[in-house]
Protein backbone atom coordinates (compact mmCIF):
# COMPACT_ATOMS: atom_id res chain seq x y z
CA UNK A 1 0.00 0.00 0.00
CA UNK A 2 1.36 3.47 -1.04
CA UNK A 3 1.20 6.72 0.87
CA UNK A 4 -0.03 9.87 -1.05
CA UNK A 5 2.81 12.20 1.14
CA UNK A 6 1.16 15.27 -0.36
CA UNK A 7 -1.89 14.37 1.11
CA UNK A 8 -2.75 15.90 4.54
CA UNK A 9 -3.90 14.54 8.06
CA UNK A 10 -5.67 16.48 11.13
CA UNK A 11 -4.15 16.29 14.60
CA UNK A 12 -5.62 17.28 17.16
CA UNK A 13 -4.12 18.36 20.75
CA UNK A 14 -5.39 17.16 23.97
CA UNK A 15 -6.69 21.38 24.81
CA UNK A 16 -8.73 20.45 20.97
CA UNK A 17 -6.90 22.66 18.26
CA UNK A 18 -6.32 21.05 15.16
CA UNK A 19 -3.08 21.05 13.26
CA UNK A 20 -3.53 20.17 9.30
CA UNK A 21 -0.32 19.03 8.56
CA UNK A 22 0.66 16.81 5.02
CA UNK A 23 1.28 13.05 5.79
CA UNK A 24 5.34 13.30 4.85
CA UNK A 25 5.30 15.60 8.08
CA UNK A 26 2.92 13.39 10.26
CA UNK A 27 5.67 10.47 9.19
CA UNK A 28 8.29 11.85 11.36
CA UNK A 29 6.66 10.18 13.99
CA UNK A 30 6.79 6.64 13.97
CA UNK A 31 3.34 6.72 16.35
CA UNK A 32 1.42 8.75 13.85
CA UNK A 33 2.92 7.02 10.76
CA UNK A 34 1.58 3.38 12.05
CA UNK A 35 -1.44 5.26 13.19
CA UNK A 36 -1.77 6.21 9.44
CA UNK A 37 -0.48 3.02 8.04
CA UNK A 38 -3.27 0.92 9.85
CA UNK A 39 -5.88 3.41 9.33
CA UNK A 40 -5.20 4.21 5.84
CA UNK A 41 -5.85 8.35 6.82
CA UNK A 42 -7.28 10.50 4.46
CA UNK A 43 -7.63 13.92 4.25
CA UNK A 44 -10.94 14.55 6.52
CA UNK A 45 -8.94 11.94 9.06
CA UNK A 46 -8.33 13.55 12.69
CA UNK A 47 -5.59 11.78 14.65
CA UNK A 48 -6.37 12.50 18.06
CA UNK A 49 -3.11 13.28 20.73
CA UNK A 50 -4.43 13.45 24.01
CA UNK A 51 -0.91 13.49 26.00
CA UNK A 52 0.50 16.56 23.94
CA UNK A 53 -1.27 20.28 24.33
CA UNK A 54 -1.38 22.99 21.33
CA UNK A 55 1.43 24.80 22.16
CA UNK A 56 3.89 21.96 22.12
CA UNK A 57 1.67 20.03 19.15
CA UNK A 58 2.73 23.23 17.57
CA UNK A 59 6.37 22.97 18.77
CA UNK A 60 6.85 19.45 17.44
CA UNK A 61 5.15 20.16 14.22
CA UNK A 62 7.51 22.69 13.84
CA UNK A 63 10.88 20.83 13.95
CA UNK A 64 8.93 17.99 11.64
CA UNK A 65 8.53 20.14 8.80
CA UNK A 66 11.86 21.61 9.03
CA UNK A 67 13.72 18.28 9.07
CA UNK A 68 11.10 17.15 6.11
CA UNK A 69 12.11 20.21 4.24
CA UNK A 70 16.03 20.11 4.98
CA UNK A 71 16.51 16.76 3.47
CA UNK A 72 19.58 16.08 3.23
CA UNK A 73 20.90 13.47 0.54
CA UNK A 74 22.54 9.99 1.77
CA UNK A 75 24.12 8.11 -0.65
CA UNK A 76 23.78 3.82 -0.39
CA UNK A 77 27.06 3.96 1.71
CA UNK A 78 25.04 5.86 4.75
CA UNK A 79 27.70 9.06 3.23
CA UNK A 80 26.21 12.53 2.51
CA UNK A 81 26.09 13.53 -1.34
CA UNK A 82 27.55 16.47 -2.01
CA UNK A 83 28.48 19.80 -1.04
CA UNK A 84 24.69 21.14 -0.49
CA UNK A 85 23.76 18.29 1.71
CA UNK A 86 26.93 18.85 4.00
CA UNK A 87 25.39 22.73 3.90
CA UNK A 88 21.83 21.55 4.22
CA UNK A 89 23.26 19.27 7.37
CA UNK A 90 25.28 22.73 9.46
CA UNK A 91 22.02 24.49 8.55
CA UNK A 92 19.86 22.32 10.08
CA UNK A 93 22.33 21.86 13.23
CA UNK A 94 21.96 25.57 13.66
CA UNK A 95 18.36 25.43 13.82
CA UNK A 96 18.12 22.45 15.75
CA UNK A 97 20.46 25.21 18.61
CA UNK A 98 17.95 27.91 18.19
CA UNK A 99 14.93 25.52 18.03
CA UNK A 100 15.82 23.71 21.36
CA UNK A 101 16.45 26.98 23.29
CA UNK A 102 13.44 27.07 25.22
CA UNK A 103 12.30 27.15 28.78
CA UNK A 104 12.61 24.49 31.15
CA UNK A 105 9.09 23.52 31.31
CA UNK A 106 8.44 23.72 27.30
CA UNK A 107 11.63 21.93 27.46
CA UNK A 108 9.95 18.76 29.49
CA UNK A 109 7.06 18.64 27.90
CA UNK A 110 9.56 18.07 24.24
CA UNK A 111 10.86 15.24 25.95
CA UNK A 112 7.36 13.71 26.63
CA UNK A 113 5.85 14.74 23.65
CA UNK A 114 8.79 13.18 21.37
CA UNK A 115 9.30 10.55 23.91
CA UNK A 116 4.79 9.52 23.17
CA UNK A 117 5.61 10.72 19.68
CA UNK A 118 8.24 8.27 18.65
CA UNK A 119 10.23 10.74 17.51
CA UNK A 120 14.15 9.99 17.61
CA UNK A 121 15.88 13.01 16.29
CA UNK A 122 13.88 14.96 18.68
CA UNK A 123 14.04 13.19 21.36
CA UNK A 124 17.44 12.77 21.21
CA UNK A 125 17.99 16.73 20.79
CA UNK A 126 15.56 17.57 23.90
CA UNK A 127 17.67 15.45 25.84
CA UNK A 128 20.97 16.41 25.01
CA UNK A 129 19.38 20.21 25.77
CA UNK A 130 18.84 18.67 28.96
CA UNK A 131 22.08 16.63 29.67
CA UNK A 132 24.18 19.66 29.03
CA UNK A 133 22.70 21.47 31.57
CA UNK A 134 23.41 18.17 33.71
CA UNK A 135 27.34 18.04 33.23
CA UNK A 136 29.36 18.21 36.31
CA UNK A 137 26.49 18.32 38.34
CA UNK A 138 25.73 16.01 41.35
CA UNK A 139 22.45 13.87 41.60
CA UNK A 140 21.35 16.02 44.51
CA UNK A 141 22.36 19.45 42.52
CA UNK A 142 19.79 17.86 39.82
CA UNK A 143 17.54 17.33 41.70
CA UNK A 144 17.08 20.48 43.94
CA UNK A 145 17.41 22.34 40.16
CA UNK A 146 14.30 20.75 38.87
CA UNK A 147 12.67 20.28 42.35
CA UNK A 148 11.17 17.28 41.51
CA UNK A 149 12.39 13.69 42.37
CA UNK A 150 10.26 11.97 39.99
CA UNK A 151 11.16 14.24 37.00
CA UNK A 152 15.18 14.19 38.16
CA UNK A 153 14.81 10.17 38.36
CA UNK A 154 13.15 10.08 34.74
CA UNK A 155 15.26 12.36 32.98
CA UNK A 156 18.64 10.29 34.78
CA UNK A 157 16.94 7.01 33.53
CA UNK A 158 16.35 8.35 30.38
CA UNK A 159 20.20 9.25 30.12
CA UNK A 160 21.52 5.67 31.42
CA UNK A 161 19.79 4.54 28.43
CA UNK A 162 21.03 7.10 26.12
CA UNK A 163 24.62 6.42 27.04
CA UNK A 164 24.17 2.77 27.21
CA UNK A 165 22.80 3.10 23.54
CA UNK A 166 25.81 5.11 22.43
CA UNK A 167 28.44 2.67 24.09
CA UNK A 168 27.06 -0.01 21.99
CA UNK A 169 27.34 2.00 18.35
Amino acid sequence: MGLNLSKTVTLRSSDGKDFKVKKAVALQSLTLKRMIEDDDCGDGDVIHLPKVTSKILAKVIEYCKKHVETIIPIGEDGKIIGDDGRKNEILLLMWDGDFINVDRATLFELILAANYLNIDGLLDLSLGAVGHTFSGKRVKDIRKKFNSLKIAGFLLNCFVGFAVIILMI
